[in-house]
């Protein structure tokens, strides 16, 4: 059975192309529910549009530090779309416990680090600062615990002489363009086996 999957962005969504573009290909397992975002002004909304995928908007601001509420409020403009699976693709909110149970195992998330390192954010700089060999992304299953799930696939890279944190951004959101096509064409035929890609 095809699988709906909505996506939530907060910026660009480099990454929700990725997906939007692999879906698009034939024998994928999944299609594109919607794209939903935190953000009016989001530059993923208008790319997802212009592919002909529905958008949602939920402005957070609006609700202050009421996160059930803002969550709500979410829930109500997924709930039509009825995805399978939910997507966070730089995503810029922390989503509580109780939204996140609702969909215990099947909302997945890409990090730009090799979990268990650097939870959290400024990611390339903290790596930078510990002098790792090798820094990435990884996509895991989203729990309650910031960035703990259990780990879908991982893709590593050097890290060169000379690199910044800008740098080594841009060389690691390159592999995520990889990855998470990868794990979500797996994962939407039931496949939670990880992928470690060099």
């Amino acid at each position: 059975m095809t699988k709906r999957v909505a996506i939530f962005v907060s910026g660009g969504g480099s990454n929700m192309e990725a997906l939007l573009d692999d879906m698009a290909k034939p024998g994928h397992a999944a299609v594109p529910a919607v794209v939903v975002s935190n953000n009016p002004s989001a530059g993923g909304l208008a790319k997802a549009a212009a592919r002909g995928v529905a958008t949602e908007v939920v402005d957070h601001r609006p609700f202050g530090g009421d996160r059930p509420a803002f969550e709500a409020a979410l829930l109500a403009q997924l709930e039509p779309h009825a995805p399978d699976i939910y997507c966070l693709a730089g995503f810029m909110r922390v989503l509580t416990e109780g939204f996140v149970r609702q969909f215990s195992g099947r909302m997945i998330n890409i990090h730009p680090s090799l979990l268990p390192l650097y939870r959290g954010l400024r990611t390339h700089a903290r790596a930078l600062e510990a002098g790792d060999a090798e820094h990435g992304c990884t996509v895991h299953l989203v729990t309650p615990e910031l960035d703990e799930g259990p780990i879908l696939g991982q893709s590593r890279i050097p890290v060169e002489p000379g690199d910044t944190d800008e740098i080594l951004a841009a060389r690691v959101l390159r592999q995520e363009h990889i990855l998470y096509p990868a794990v979500l064409r797996r994962f939407a035929v039931g496949d939670h086996t990880p992928i470690f890609l060099p």
